[in-house]
């Protein structure tokens, strides 16, 4: 193949029922059209891409003509035609490999582009435990560099050593090493899980990977028994996609058939069964053993060292529904109360891994512990908050039925003009409609910011215990004068919001301390033009709440009292620093504009740089150990209306004095918050000037605007 249509085909993504055998050729060269000495003759009309292909901006294929499409045959899906298992015992699967438009694929890459690696598990399902045994295992020893040189373990694992046989393009049988126990149970659900990739990265620049999980019963029967404890979509919510052991596994339950009781990693001595495993990483720096100050490690295949000391879930670690439940997916799981009605030693004891029922370890001592003398006390539900009930340790205050409730809304706003100190009027209520007092409230901050452009200017003030909070009973509205006036050359259209939180305190059932927490408000956040100024233009929407709360569940920052993002970006503006909170030895500040912000923290630990904010009292942030969960190319999982692409619509200079670039504008700041590293920089020096009238310039849609040879979605397509 060409070295200019592999070029081309590491741009994009689409398809085609039709295969050539051979790759389009380049034409023009003296090797196809002997005396040309070279020149590239006019390229003919692209094919019209059959409207039957759907890919996405964001796909890779989407940018392929028709004749790459036929010749690459994008995708890769495998199907289990049936599983055998004869005298010999050892299991035979019968299975097609496809592309996407379900045309037949040759596994060795010889006849279709992408050699195709699928790879088989074959495990038993115990429902009384709703765990797998594994039949196909390996035996992995520690290495001399181990912590425990020379262990060994037996690990659930894929079949290797088997039999590939091609029955015809496409159509193959895979005979397994393995040899069954000559007394496996016919009767129980078996679980064959395949996963294969296909590696296209010569001619696309990526690899397909495919699972599929088939249940069936050896005595031929029906299969009433199944694992089904946690969804795919539950984790997709901030896993994009999930993914493990370079890339093959995406199914949960792929994971399940190989990480159960029988697999320990030897070089550790850990457990590996997923009931542990998993809550294990997800807890994160928050395990008391980490806390204390043994890191969570497990070291993988050629000696890789994992540690999960460094995760922060990000949202709070007791909302088990997020996974269990699929909260918000829409696909809740049939196991999906296992959680609560079946609590477990080993699963409580990995986020709980201070704990030692057996011994006593912060617990009374059961030294015949099993998991349903557990149930006898940690019972679902007892109807409390904060007891032992399994449901009630696991309530997360800020969303206790304790809590009264509380709202805020903007009214109106009156004497909204130049050099004007302006007025607003709150409605501040709790969630049964009473009216509440702003004044007396724990915070009542009323806050402007203007122009809606980038909020350059922005006052906040409190509305505690001043008479410029004055509370009308009989109206049940709060009334705010600002005293700072709004300023005199201010124009545009302003936005209006404000800070709400009061103490409140929660009873704990369990007999421990009462707890006291803030419980506030969703900011309300309501537009008014300047007198003098033009129609109302509200600020742009660049993200959804929604997508950040796929993740984060209820994002709250700042104390919990600012959970709007249409609020954040009136204090993160282009011209906001940590000056003001940075020690005078750590100068110069750090630039805490949004879209340089947001972008850094959650590149972390894939930054060349150190990105560190000093906030309120002088605290210091270093968000460098910050693992994304997802894919930093899929801008849209935060994105919304293509608001990712260039141009930026609106927005000033961003000033960053600790960068190598300290005034940015708008488009640069946002690349330059991923792309943080000296040729990023340089780059963005080289496309960046400043005109004689002062004002910045950036040529950085001239490459990488929307539809350009390098525009952001094509460079950021998967």
């Amino acid at each position: 193949m060409s070295l200019i249509l592999r070029g081309l085909l590491v741009l994009a993504t689409a398809a085609s029922t039709t295969f050539p055998v051979q790759p389009p050729t380049q034409v023009g060269t003296d090797a196809t059209v002997g005396r040309s000495r070279g020149r590239v003759a006019a390229p003919a009309p692209a094919p019209t891409v059959p409207a039957k292909y759907a890919f996405l901006p964001s796909d890779k294929e989407a940018y392929l003509d028709a004749d790459q499409l036929a010749w690459i045959r994008p995708g890769f899906k495998i199907r289990v035609n049936s599983i055998t298992i004869g005298a010999d015992r050892r299991p035979v699967v019968d299975f097609n490999i496809t592309d996407d438009l379900d045309q037949p694929l040759d596994r060795e890459g010889k006849l279709t582009p992408g050699t195709a690696s699928p790879s088989f598990i074959l495990a038993w399902y115990n429902p009384e435990t709703r765990l797998y045994t594994a039949y196909t295992t390996r035996t992995q020893t520690a290495p001399a560099t181990s912590p425990r040189p020379g262990a060994t373990a037996v690990q659930a694992s894929a079949d290797s050593g088997g039999t590939f046989t091609m029955l015809e393009m496409g159509h193959y049988t895979y005979k397994f090493r393995t040899v069954l126990p000559e007394n496996y149970d016919k009767s129980k659900t078996h679980t064959l899980g395949v996963y294969g990739t296909r590696n296209t990265t010569e001619t696309l620049g990526k690899n397909y990977y495919f699972d599929l999980e088939h249940d069936f019963r050896p005595d031929g029967a029906a299969v009433t028994e199944t694992w089904d404890k946690i969804r795919d979509a539950s984790c997709a919510r901030c896993h994009d996609p999930l993914q493990a052991h370079g890339g093959p596994r995406r199914d949960v339950k792929i994971c399940a058939l190989c990480h159960t009781p029988q697999t320990i990693d030897p070089d550790t001595g850990e457990t590996q069964d997923m009931r542990v495993l998993a809550h294990k990483i997800h807890m994160g720096h928050n395990l008391p053993s980490v806390q204390a100050g043994k890191p969570y490690i497990i070291i993988g295949n050629a000696n890789s060292v994992h540690d999960y000391s460094h995760v922060t879930y990000p949202q709070d670690i007791r909302n088990c529904e997020t996974c269990h439940e699929g909260e918000g997916t829409n696909q809740k799981p049939t196991q999906s109360d296992v959680w609560y009605t079946k609590p477990g030693i080993d699963a409580c004891q990995s986020c709980h891994d201070d704990v030692d029922v057996r011994t006593g370890k912060n617990h009374p001592p059961i030294p015949d512990a099993t998991d349903a003398i557990c149930a006898t006390c940690h019972v679902p539900d007892a109807g409390h908050e904060f007891d032992i009930s399994i449901k009630g340790a696991h309530v997360i205050p800020e969303e206790s039925k304790q809590l009264k409730g509380l709202k805020a809304e903007v009214v109106s706003m009156t004497n909204f003009a130049a050099g004007q100190k302006p007025v607003v009027v709150y409605k501040l209520t709790n969630g049964d409609g009473t009216a509440v007092d702003g004044s007396k409230l724990t915070t009542f901050a009323p806050m402007i910011a203007g122009p809606t452009t980038s909020y350059t200017k922005y006052i906040r003030e409190s509305g505690q215990n001043t008479p410029r909070a004055v509370f009308n009973a009989t109206t049940g509205l709060t009334t705010y004068t600002f005293n700072a006036a709004i300023p005199a050359d201010a124009k545009g259209t302003w936005g209006v919001t404000a800070d709400v939180y009061r103490n409140a305190t929660l009873k704990r059932f369990d007999g421990g301390a009462d707890i006291t927490l803030r419980e506030a408000a969703m900011n309300p956040v309501k537009y008014v033009t300047l007198a003098g100024s033009s129609p109302i233009n509200p600020r742009r929407t660049a993200v959804s709440l929604d997508k950040c709360n796929n993740c984060h569940e209820r994002l709250a920052v700042h104390g919990g009292q600012r959970m709007v993002i249409e609020e954040c970006v009136m204090c993160h503006n282009p011209l906001e620093t940590d000056v003001s909170r940075r020690p005078a030895a750590d100068l110069p500040a750090q630039s805490v504009s949004m879209q340089l912000m947001i972008h850094r923290i959650h590149r972390g630990h894939n930054l060349a740089n150190d990105y560190t904010v000093y906030g309120f009292g002088g605290t210091k942030y270093t968000f460098n150990e910050v693992t994304y969960p997802g894919d930093l190319r899929n801008c849209n999982a935060c994105h919304v209306n293509n608001t990712h692409l260039l141009p930026v619509q609106g927005g000033d200079p961003v000033v960053s004095p600790r960068d190598p670039l300290p005034l940015q504008g708008p488009g640069t700041a946002a690349c330059l918050g991923c792309h943080d590293n000296d040729d990023a920089f340089a780059h963005a020096m080289l496309n960046t000037t400043t005109f004689p009238n002062g004002r910045l310039g950036e040529a950085c849609t001239t490459c990488h605007g929307a539809g350009r040879e390098w525009g952001v979605d094509r460079v950021h397509a998967r």
